[in-house]
């Protein structure tokens, strides 16, 4: 049931990259008790949202003196706690850090937000694309001829944020069951999209990396490492960096064996691009599919999202699953003796309120006079 079985960690519920984290920590078998609002839904909440799926829920008022009161109780049963609220509105909430520590010394207290809790930024609103602004990563995406391209919301948000959390509370987790004493963890967006181009730092020290967009060799300036439209009007992605995989390519489509002498030379590149447009062009993307792909020519058809759960690849590895008539994509890593396993599909708001109180020792009495004074849902 995954290598984080007899784990139990308390998500404080926001939206998207928080929600995420904790999604994979119960996708690897931890229990992940999602703490969510008792009165009304959030405009921004969804009906369905995968990423609650496999987790339990207490809807809490934490306003309220009752609601800190069973939030501190599961505290003292829990290895880690996170939250994403900008600084300071958990300490005046009465959970901060040293609250929680206080009814459980060896908890993990999470906490992610944009900034990260220090600095002048670190109490102002921001987003993703504004993380990944001041991280740099923003300005290496897209051509060099107009303003950087907003990108999906996956570098800050999920790789520097969600992915970031998981991280630290895992290891965090590890550290206070060899000390037995817990911490808080700073999880920055900012910092944890930076800690992403580390490689593009180390490509521009050796004089590997242009400052301007569009003329380098990941960012769409080589032929080789780009994506192309099809005769049918689809999209295919050709990544033939290195020369061996490159000469696949030229073997397979035919093309003049000079091309290989230009391969590494930047000042061919944009000609060879334009090059490869006109080719590309010339059969759908199923043929190309059927030249290509299975080849170490580093090729691959570029798929909607909604549709790479089809590809005979993701099917063989089961890399997608579905539940309740979704599809959407199976815990990762995998590992061989600890697998993951998706338990259940998403909690249901304050589904587990009753239980999990109980569970801190509250009678029926105590939950239905909560329930009717409205301090949990």
């Amino acid at each position: 049931m995954g290598p984080l079985q007899g784990i139990r960690i308390i998500e404080i519920v926001g939206i998207g990259p928080g929600p995420f984290a904790g999604m994979m920590l119960a996708d690897m078998g931890a229990e992940v008790i999602a703490v969510d609002r008792a009165g009304p839904p959030s405009p921004l909440e969804m009906k369905l949202d995968i990423n609650r799926r496999g987790k339990r829920s207490i809807a809490l008022d934490l306003k309220s003196d009752e609601g800190r009161t069973a939030l501190l109780k599961l505290c003292e049963t829990a290895d880690a706690l996170f939250e994403g609220f900008r600084p300071g509105v958990m300490e005046k909430l009465g959970l901060g850090p040293d609250e929680a520590l206080k009814a459980n010394p060896k908890l993990v207290y999470g906490r992610m937000t944009g900034w990260g809790q220090t600095g002048p930024l670190a109490k102002t609103a921001g987003h993703d694309i504004n993380y990944i602004s001041l991280s740099g990563a923003l300005h290496a995406m897209g051509p060099g001829n107009s303003a950087p391209s907003a990108p999906l919301n996956l570098v800050g948000d999920y790789g520097g944020g969600g992915m970031m959390l998981a991280f630290g509370l895992v290891c965090g987790i590890l550290e206070a069951r060899t000390s037995g004493k817990g911490q808080a963890i700073d999880v920055s967006m900012v910092e944890g999209s930076s800690a992403l181009m580390s490689i593009f730092h180390s490509m521009l020290a050796n004089g590997r990396w242009a400052p301007m967009r569009g003329v380098n060799l990941l960012d769409g300036g080589a032929h080789f490492y780009g994506t192309f439209v099809t005769k049918d009007g689809k999209y295919v992605s050709l990544g033939a960096i290195e020369p061996q995989f490159m000469q696949v390519f030229i073997e397979k489509t035919g093309l003049d064996a000079s091309w290989m002498q230009k391969h590494l030379n930047p000042v061919e590149w944009a000609g060879l691009r334009q090059e490869l447009t006109v080719i590309f062009k010339t059969r759908d993307q199923d043929e190309w599919c059927a030249l290509l792909e299975g080849t170490d020519a580093c090729f691959a058809p570029i798929l909607p999202f909604w549709e790479a759960h089809k590809h005979p690849h993701n099917e063989a590895r089961e890399s997608f699953i579905e539940i309740d008539g979704l599809h959407q994509p199976a815990p990762a890593p995998r590992f061989s003796r600890t697998a993951p396993e998706v338990t259940a599909g998403p909690a249901k708001r304050g589904a587990d309120t009753d239980a999990l109180l109980a569970d801190l020792g509250y009678d029926n009495e105590a939950i239905t006079a909560l329930r009717n004074a409205g301090k949990i849902g």
